[in-house]
């Protein structure tokens, strides 16, 4: 395929080899679809095989951060830790992988670069790298919601005389930072857990702050044998469990709003979760994603220790969020990120009171001061949830191109098909609850209702499925409701696109929950796709063997 003259190649391709497009690969191959998975990178794992930044690990436990679709791989896959850390995540992902033989129907170092859907064939034209072109029925996007990595528009980085590296694309074989001088740019989740970790190996480490996060105590530990054997003594009615919560994880849920107890018994509350370690401390009470006082009582307490971990107060005030509700960016986990700063070659550099110039040769020089670097790290997050499906050049209907009907924010049925886009499938798209949730258990979630999508229109013998805009419509327009009815669109983060400078501010992920958007989902299925259009012709039912 490498002279460009398009072949058919697989019924679906899946764009794709990380946790989603793995499962999505596995489905296919069960009810006889012929599929390939086109991948970027070198082997499978997604976000966790380029996430190989120090100190990377997941922030939901172990236990619960796992496939649920075989019974034998929950019980046989051990975890080491609490929370699981990158190199953990990617081997299972590996092992995943192997077990069910996928690798021989994923093509890596395979970029898909653009598609175009061809009304006259009912088929995508995909063009992927190297200039092969490709023209399945079908195209899934398991592209992942952290994917495509920001690199920050400072004057002056590439002049930098030492080696950048950005968190979300980190060299396979590590880096050493002995001895050397080393500027973390930014303050979110990864800069949290690589923080920590760079300090403990650096001369001296320079954070440039611009937004400060809260962070909660990750408490991890080797994962305790009894607690492992009570999961998989009990994981079906436990995943059972997990698929009706709001975020697709087993917490444990207050009845309680956060004022409806004295202040004694909020503040025991708030520190029986920040001992027991992670993201449980969000649900201390019921309303503290919707009620503005009863927020700010978990804030102040976050504040507090803060205040009470930093020596030097005005560190400890700078490293204090004050300006957005606690959990409307995404809750951070850390591993002693506030006792950092208390280390004699830590510096912290608030920018927001100096901030950044140009970058230079010999470092970063802010307003007051140049600040020396032999290397930086740009812990500068991620283009979510948009950012790596539009780094595909993705033409519909009438050559419509997915970034213009996204100028002024995503438009996504179910999170699932833009209209105008037949056949074209998001895994954990924009308008579901996706980042909001345990993303595996969203990932299942899509990828059962996709195949059986497919297979549904297979039994019809239509050659194409769409969404109708009426129907998108007023998914957006729920979205949007159910969003603006929370705290959540106060935060200028990267749910709302604010991380990126001119990305439209419009709150992307559906924060109704896993468990309603899922009845949603299969009241639409049932309901014969309500709300899509399924379109002449046949979709081959055989399995044929898959290009190579």
């Amino acid at each position: 395929m490498s002279d460009g003259i398009p072949t058919d190649g697989p019924d679906i391709a899946v764009v794709g080899a990380g946790f989603a497009g793995l499962y999505m690969l596995h489905r296919l191959r069960g009810l006889g679809f012929e599929a390939l998975a086109y991948e970027a990178g070198a082997d499978v794992g997604g976000t966790w095989y380029w996430n190989r930044y120090p100190g990377a690990r997941c922030d939901i436990e172990s236990m619960q951060y796992s496939y649920s679709f075989d019974e034998e791989l929950q019980q046989e896959w051990r975890w080491s830790e609490r929370f699981a850390a990158q190199p953990e995540i990617l081997a299972y992902a590996r092992h995943v992988a192997d077990r069910f033989d996928l690798r021989r129907d994923i093509r890596f170092d395979t970029r898909v670069e653009a598609a175009a859907f061809d009304e006259a064939r009912d088929r995508w034209d995909v063009t992927l790298s190297g200039g092969a072109r490709i023209r399945p029925r079908v195209l899934v996007m398991a592209t992942g919601c952290l994917s495509a990595a920001r690199e920050p528009a400072i004057p002056g980085l590439a002049s930098f005389a030492g080696p950048t590296y950005h968190t979300g694309a980190w060299p396979e074989a590590g880096v050493d930072f002995a001895g050397l001088r080393v500027g973390v740019i930014g303050t979110g989740s990864s800069g949290i857990q690589a923080i920590p970790v760079i300090a403990g190996e650096a001369a001296h480490l320079t954070v440039f702050q611009r937004t400060p996060n809260y962070s909660i105590p990750a408490g991890n530990a080797p994962l305790d044998p009894a607690h492992e054997q009570a999961w998989k003594g009990d994981y079906a009615a436990r995943r059972a469990t997990a698929r009706t919560t709001k975020s697709g994880t087993i917490y444990d849920f207050s009845p309680h709003g956060a004022l409806s107890v004295d202040e004694a018994a909020r503040r025991r509350e708030y520190a029986a979760r920040w001992s027991a370690g992670g993201a449980n401390f969000m649900h201390a009470f019921n309303d503290l994603a919707v009620d503005e006082a009863a927020n700010e009582t978990a804030a102040s307490f976050v504040r507090e220790r803060i205040a009470e971990i930093v020596d030097d107060p005005q560190v400890a005030d700078a490293l204090s969020p004050r300006d957005y509700p606690i959990g409307t960016k995404r809750i951070c986990l850390d591993t002693r990120y506030f006792e950092t700063f208390n280390r004699p070659n830590v510096t912290l550099v608030d920018l927001r009171r100096d901030p950044i110039a140009r970058i230079e040769p010999d470092g970063i020089r802010t307003a007051e001061r140049l600040h020396a670097c032999d290397a930086l790290v740009l812990a500068t997050g991620f283009d979510a949830m948009t950012g790596a499906l539009l780094a595909v050049d993705l033409r519909g209907r009438d050559g419509e191109t997915l970034r213009d009907k996204w100028s002024a924010g995503p438009r996504n049925h179910l999170g699932l098909m833009p209209a105008g886009f037949p056949n074209l499938f998001t895994i954990t798209g924009p308008g579901s609850p996706s980042v909001l949730s345990n993303v595996i258990v969203s990932i299942e979630q899509h990828v059962d209702w996709i195949a059986e999508c497919l297979a549904a229109m297979r039994e019809r013998g239509a050659a194409t499925i769409e969404s109708d805009r009426a129907a998108e419509d007023a998914w957006v327009e729920h979205v949007g409701a159910v969003a603006a009815g929370t705290l959540y669109p106060r935060a200028a983060s990267w749910y709302m696109g604010a991380n990126v400078p001119g990305k439209p501010r419009v709150f992307m992920p559906y924060i109704g929950g896993v468990g309603a958007y899922r009845q949603q989902c299969d009241r639409v299925a049932a309901a014969g796709y309500e709300g899509f259009r399924f379109g002449p012709a046949t979709l081959s039912a055989a399995p044929r063997r898959a290009a190579s």
